[in-house]
């Protein structure tokens, strides 16, 4: 049989396509093709976008330092100063404005540890019944990153004191994993300012997964030590001693940034204030002690020039000196008016210098 020829004569019937509507009635014969492309509805969800990259943000805070680079520059002078003066001044000037600034930082995180209550706990590890032992962990830790140490930059676990414990679980989500995010970032904003770099990630900290209890404490102190990273002086920026508007979390990077700065302005003033007040004390002290024999009188001075308050216990245990030389001395300065009793107790007796 000749398939060919029957294959040619299939269809011979049918009449021939001769106009352009025979043409269109032709095709709507054809029931089984796909109607026209545009005309089917778009029934499918949206496909996944790609995400910006983590250091797309970078941009929006260089944006925000332009805005307020006038502002930045009186900041940066303003911290330069201290950072000078601190430098040329005695090494009980950081440990003081330390104990000021974790205390004050305390009071922002919620713990509200008094200064009094800090100096003890961190000369002492002394505490008293009603204070929480891990809000003071917490703000001692503070003072010990506020007062020297390597950066945040370095190693960043080790200046948390946060490491990953060794049985972890292989789904569980690692520390090193969310600090390595958060540090890439703050490497990729290297040419920004070091105050404005510190503001970010700052705001950053709990967005990259760094937060916990207490964590407003470690992102501030995380950020003072950055803004402060080219200094030799000032070991931290001073954020919360004058205030903690600077440190609130809402609005876009340069009303957060504009925050910042003020925030910093004045706590920066405050610590300069804080200086004069213990500097013209020490020449008061100096000349009214002058006719004091013995290396107990420099001692007690210089415990008093770096701790706000100071107890009996606590200097003899910072001078060497036996019991009843410091509580001799300490009656005769407070008799002096260089210094003053502040408890009014008979017992637990806490002093601090009598600033005029």
């Amino acid at each position: 049989m000749n398939t060919r020829a029957s294959i040619l004569t299939d269809g011979y019937d049918d009449p021939l396509i001769t106009t352009e509507e025979d043409a269109e009635a032709h095709e709507k014969d054809l029931w089984f093709l796909p109607g026209p492309f545009e005309e089917e509805p778009d029934d499918l969800p949206p496909g996944p976008r790609a995400e910006p990259p983590d250091t797309a943000v970078i941009e929006d805070w260089a944006k925000a330092e332009g805005v307020h680079a006038a502002r930045l520059a009186k900041v940066a002078g303003r911290l330069g100063a201290l950072d000078d003066r601190l430098l040329r001044g005695p090494e009980g000037w950081r440990h003081r404005l330390a104990l000021v600034e974790a205390a004050a930082l305390s009071w922002v995180a919620g713990d509200r540890v008094s200064t009094d209550r800090l100096a003890l706990w961190v000369s002492m590890r002394l505490s008293g019944a009603q204070d929480d032992p891990n809000a003071l962990a917490r703000v001692g830790w503070a003072v010990r990153r506020l007062t020297g140490g390597p950066g945040p930059m370095a190693d960043l676990a080790a200046f948390l004191d946060r490491r990953d414990p060794e049985n972890i679980e292989d789904s569980a989500e690692r520390f090193e994993d969310r600090a390595g995010g958060w540090l890439d970032v703050m490497a990729a904003a290297k040419g920004l300012h070091p105050i404005t770099r510190a503001c970010m990630g700052y705001h950053l900290w709990s967005l990259a997964g760094l937060g916990r209890h207490g964590d407003q404490i470690e992102a501030a102190v995380t950020a003072s030590r950055i803004a402060t990273s080219d200094g030799s002086g000032a070991i931290f920026a001073p954020l919360a001693m004058a205030g903690a508007g600077g440190l609130r979390v809402s609005g876009l990077p340069p009303e957060r940034l504009a925050r910042w700065l003020d925030g910093m302005n004045s706590a920066i003033l405050t610590a300069m204030r804080t200086l004069d007040d213990i500097e013209v004390w020490i020449g008061r002290a100096e000349n009214v002690m002058a006719q004091l024999s013995g290396r107990t009188p420099v001692a007690l001075r210089k415990v008093f020039t770096e701790w706000p308050l100071v107890s009996a216990p606590m200097a003899e245990a910072m001078t060497g000196a036996s019991r009843a030389a410091v509580q001799r001395n300490l009656a005769w300065m407070e008799a002096s008016g260089l210094i003053r009793e502040v408890t009014g107790n008979g017992r637990y007796r806490m002093w601090k210098a009598d600033l005029i």
